[in-house]
């Protein structure tokens, strides 16, 4: 009996990637955080809570004036055919 070596099948895909717009998506969050003491606001879906979020951190902490946006948002893969 012959010696039986393995064969690869290699099929190659186009992959597209895209924020996920589908009705049953995840809503995109956004939250703050403060670059001096790492804090963050709580994350939501409009945009204008944490930016109270860093009014009122502001006025508590005077020397806080550095912050980050953090978004959240989903995404999607699907094979193009």
């Amino acid at each position: 009996m012959g010696t039986v070596s393995p064969r690869a099948v290699l099929r190659y895909e186009t992959w597209t990637l895209e924020p996920d717009r589908e009705p049953d998506a995840e809503p995109a969050t956004y939250a703050m955080r403060c670059a001096v003491d790492g804090e963050t606001s709580p994350a939501g879906e409009d945009f204008a809570e944490p930016q109270a979020w860093v009014l009122e951190h502001c006025g508590k902490h005077p020397s806080h004036h550095t912050y980050r946006e953090i978004i959240t948002r989903p995404w999607r893969a699907w094979r193009r055919a």
